[in-house]
């Protein structure tokens, strides 16, 4: 199905732009939220009388979201979430608890505006994509941690998973690359006399 481009959409196009895409992603997508139009003559001549005007509109909510990111860009958010020693989380980190999170912050950004393509599922800081306009998108660090401590740990760059599985073990491997295969490691080596 043909459409016409009414704002930039990722990986399809930009404004005017008439581009072939599968009906169900138009019906479904593109038409309900004023993205597109069908591209038949009637509606061909209708945006291109009105082709200033969704230019001018365009501009000024890519200006408005310009003057908002940077209040945004570069923002982080601490998250304590229950998670196993592994790292896992009990339960996942979606656009909606992000989206929480930076309102509480003191940041504007709903959760249809967060680009995830997977929900969060582990410990650790994420990068997170806010798109607050189709031309303007910021990064978020998102850092997810099971307290406090472990989020400024994690802030100054320590694997806190990695560093709780040493301290669970107790111990570490002697390795020796010169060693023969089926022979065990010694203390000291002796010498028959």
């Amino acid at each position: 199905m043909e459409v016409i481009l009414l704002e930039r959409v990722e990986k399809l196009g930009t404004i005017g732009d008439i581009v072939n895409v599968k009906p169900g992603f138009a019906r479904n997508f593109l038409l309900p939220r004023g993205k597109a139009l069908r591209a038949t003559d009637a509606n061909k001549a209708r945006f291109e009388a009105d082709r200033a005007r969704i230019e001018a509109d365009n501009a000024k909510r890519r200006d408005i979201a310009r003057a908002e990111s940077r209040d945004i860009e570069g923002a982080s958010v601490v998250m304590i979430r229950a998670a196993s020693g592994t790292g896992q989380l009990y339960g996942s980190v979606a656009a909606r608890d992000l989206a929480e999170a930076l309102t509480q912050g003191g940041h504007k950004a709903h959760k249809n505006q967060i680009v995830l393509d997977k929900p969060i599922k582990t410990l650790g800081v994420h990068d997170v994509k806010v798109a607050l306009h189709p031309e303007v998108v910021v990064l978020v660090k998102v850092n997810i941690a099971r307290s406090p401590e472990e989020a400024e740990l994690q802030a100054k760059g320590v694997d806190v998973v990695a560093t709780a599985e040493r301290e669970e073990t107790g111990f570490t491997e002697v390795f020796d690359p010169n060693a023969e295969p089926g022979t065990l490691p010694t203390d000291e080596e002796t010498v028959e006399g």
